[in-house]
């Protein structure tokens, strides 16, 4: 029987980024991805200047990249531009990297950090008990009935994004009731494919002309393409019925004349953005990145969690393989959850059309009120935040935390 000390489930950047980073410490690893490498995820594309920072951590080179300098939001009439703000933890600025490039760069210098990737490998976690004990693995494709591989690990990392089966083996599936999100996204030709902003239309509407909570997208490429996409809450009223494909087709055409779009390169591809979990951890294993809920309510991002959870994950292991899962789970509730609970809070509030436009007229109202928007949409804000959008938000979090049970009873999608 085979047996490492750190078995992960899944490839993606939070995969990779446990991986290489217990690798160079001299952990041994393996990564079992059920994918082929260079395999596409569906998604905005977006790096934020804290992901950014996170890949510098990794040494990652990032020169294949299209380095983005700010955000442009538009909420109804009004449009701010602002560039990433400068500060002593994050660099200023962001990037657009699409997935398929993103990923094989992470998961190539996992490999090379000394970690053993395994493409076109479905694995489940092994339980003793309550306690996992590592993996069984199988050729992706092949019959769930079929032999099985076991793997034994000193610690497994449950990285596989969206809750499935292995989540569901674990109890790490999304809480029930919980704020959820949908996406859509596709490509398209332009002249402003390096345009140096990312664009976040604010004020999107369905078919009835109802406010819709979440926003419209284009994150240029700097490869000739931009990446355009719509996401939206589960917190709204008629979520369920919500057309897709229609919201993005509606949304190109607002945005096709500014931004001189050539037809789609590829058909628009949905997916669902996770942002809560049952459990992050247990004896013997941690759930890192999108399955650990990590996704920001209010961006739909979740590449930075994911980059900082993974590379948290694999120092605590190095540091001591007992106690890991505990302090794991300790130190993300302590760097996110009152960032993440708040947005969670929040987009019940927003799931109401009326608080909705009148929220999005004030997020870019003025200035330094638009700053403290761009830091919210940057993922720039947790327990270290200093200045009016670390206030804003701890007052924030108190204030939503009373009103939470009847924001809760009254959602509109109820």
């Amino acid at each position: 029987m085979e047996h490492v000390d750190i078995a992960v489930i899944g490839g993606g950047p939070a995969g990779a980024a446990v991986a290489i980073r217990a690798a160079r410490q001299g952990a041994t690893v393996v990564v079992l991805e059920k994918g082929e490498h260079g395999r596409d995820k569906v998604c905005g594309d977006g790096l934020t200047p804290r992901a950014v920072g996170a890949l510098h951590d990794l040494d990652i080179d990032l020169s294949d990249a299209h380095r983005i300098r700010g955000l442009r939001m538009i909420a109804g009439s009004t449009t701010r531009e602002l560039d990433w703000p400068t500060t002593d933890r994050f660099p200023n600025h962001g990037a657009v990297w699409p997935r398929r490039r993103l990923d094989a760069a992470l998961i190539d210098a996992a490999t090379a950090s000394g970690a053993d990737v395994r493409f076109r490998t479905v694995a489940l976690p092994v339980l003793d008990g309550d306690r996992v004990i590592g993996v069984d693995t199988r050729p992706a494709g092949d019959d769930a009935t079929g032999p099985t591989t076991r793997i034994t690990a000193d610690l497994t990392v449950l990285a596989a994004g969206p809750p499935g089966a292995a989540a569901r083996v674990l109890g790490a599936t999304r809480v029930e009731g919980e704020t959820f999100g949908l996406a859509i996204r596709t490509y398209a030709e332009t002249p402003r494919h390096d345009d140096e902003h990312l664009e976040a239309m604010l004020s999107l509407t369905d078919e009835a002309g109802t406010a819709i909570p979440g926003y419209g997208w284009m994150f240029p490429a700097g490869d000739g393409t931009v990446n355009i996409g719509v996401g939206a809450l589960s917190t709204m009223k008629g979520f369920k019925s919500l057309n897709l494909n229609s919201m993005i087709e509606s949304y190109r055409r607002v945005v096709e004349p500014d931004w001189q779009l050539g037809p789609n390169l590829s058909k628009p591809r949905a997916w669902r953005l996770p942002m809560s979990a049952q459990r992050r951890h247990g004896p013997g294993w941690v759930a890192i990145g999108d399955s650990a809920g990590l996704v920001n309510p209010m961006n739909g991002e979740g590449i930075d969690y994911g980059l900082e959870s993974g590379m948290l994950a694999a120092d605590l292991f190095v540091a001591d393989p007992a106690t890991a899962p505990e302090r794991y789970d300790r130190e993300v509730g302590r760097r996110f959850d009152a960032f993440l609970r708040t947005g969670r809070r929040f987009s019940f509030l927003i799931g109401h059309p009326w608080i909705l436009k009148t929220g999005l007229r004030f997020s870019v109202s003025t200035e330094s009120i638009a700053n403290i928007t761009l830091a919210v949409m940057g993922n720039l804000v947790d327990d270290r935040t200093p200045g009016a959008a670390g206030r804003v938000m701890w007052a924030a979090d108190k204030g939503l935390g009373l009103a939470d049970p009847v924001l809760r009873r009254t959602r509109a999608s109820a």
